[in-house]
């Protein structure tokens, strides 16, 4: 629970400059390699803590600047997977095909997987710092299994890994640590009957904060045509909340602004901080801080005033850079008139 009222954060990612790797993709190529990549990777972590503090966020993240794909940069590092051989498999329930890496032998970690941006990060910036990872249930849903067998052991087995890592993020300074878990909008039963311990057992041990990101997608072709399908009235957090309301995850991530999800279904996370989607990331218009201000205000019918989190509804990584950074700008403003108005 925060003591300013409204404090703002960014889902997860945001754009790779152009002098990093190609601009307005999802996987993008690298434009160098070895130790000049690692060091340009850490130097646009710089540029976008930089930019967060100037556009007055108060928890910075890094811009997950040094990973290709929010699951594969921390599958990189894990023993078992092959990423030589990878395969085309539909994900997200068939949304989409993507090449995805093979789980073929027992799963360790090879190493620590961020502690550099991680240490950047704390380094860098005195305001708190969030810092995220794929949740147990979206990795499985985005690696092709030729081993294991079994979607919930193999979600343990990841959950394990996940936690060690993330253990070590908070030795590192990290102040709130997100799992990103988009499938559990797509397999809803199974979240809620094996997804939320997964999630648990990731975050188990940690006492810093701990949250969970629930999107419906970046702003891409494929998502903006599956939201299509899903009604006037988007309810798939019904089923799986009330989970997340019993667990011990202390912060749930929704998306909020032009999207179809009843504004009510916000209560059935009682107890819990929401950080409340007010950026609208399928969208290059960018948001008035008035219009900020609104969804805020709307969202406060159901969201106690100390409990809510302004943030981007998903993360900016295929969206252009200038856009990204006024959308910032924006949400900085938004949030500030928000605490003249609701004070």
């Amino acid at each position: 629970m925060s003591t300013q009222l409204f404090t703002t954060a960014i889902a997860g990612s945001l754009p790779k400059p152009a002098w990093l790797s190609e601009t307005n993709k999802l996987w993008p190529q690298w434009k160098a390699e070895g130790d000049e990549l690692k060091q340009a990777k850490l130097d646009a972590t710089l540029l976008w803590i930089k930019a967060q503090e100037d556009a007055g966020l108060d928890v910075i993240g890094d811009g997950e600047q040094s990973r290709q794909h929010f699951v594969h940069g921390f599958l990189e590092q894990v023993e078992g997977i092959d990423f030589e051989h990878k395969v085309k498999m539909g994900i997200r329930d068939n949304r989409y095909d993507a090449m995805v890496p093979q789980v073929v032998a027992t799963l360790r970690l090879r190493c620590r997987v961020h502690a550099a941006e991680a240490r950047l990060l704390r380094a860098h910036t005195k305001k708190k710092i969030k810092f995220t990872l794929p949740g147990p249930m979206t990795i499985v849903d985005t690696v092709a299994d030729q081993f294991y067998g079994d979607r919930v052991k193999l979600a343990m087995e990841f959950a394990e890994l996940l936690n060690q890592e993330a253990l070590a993020l908070q030795a590192d300074g990290v102040d709130i640590i997100q799992f990103d878990e988009p499938a559990f909008n797509v397999y809803m039963k199974d979240a809620a009957d094996w997804g939320v311990k997964a999630l648990e057992r990731a975050a188990q041990g940690l006492s810093c904060t701990t949250a969970v990101h629930i999107c419906y997608g970046y702003g891409i072709k494929a998502n903006d045509d599956w939201k299509k399908t899903l009604g006037d009235e988007w309810r798939q957090y019904e089923q799986i909340l009330p989970a997340l309301a019993k667990s011990s995850i202390q912060q749930v991530s929704l998306e909020c602004y032009h999207s179809h999800v009843p504004p009510h279904l916000m209560a059935l996370l009682e107890g819990k901080d929401v950080m409340v989607g007010v950026i609208d990331v399928a969208s290059d218009v960018v948001e008035t801080p008035e219009q900020i201000a609104d969804t805020i205000g709307e969202a406060l019918k159901y969201v106690p005033k100390n409990r809510l989190v302004a943030c981007t509804n998903c993360g900016m990584a295929p969206m252009d850079r200038t856009i990204a950074l006024k959308k910032l700008q924006a949400l900085g403003l938004g949030a500030a008139l928000a605490r003249e108005r609701f004070r």
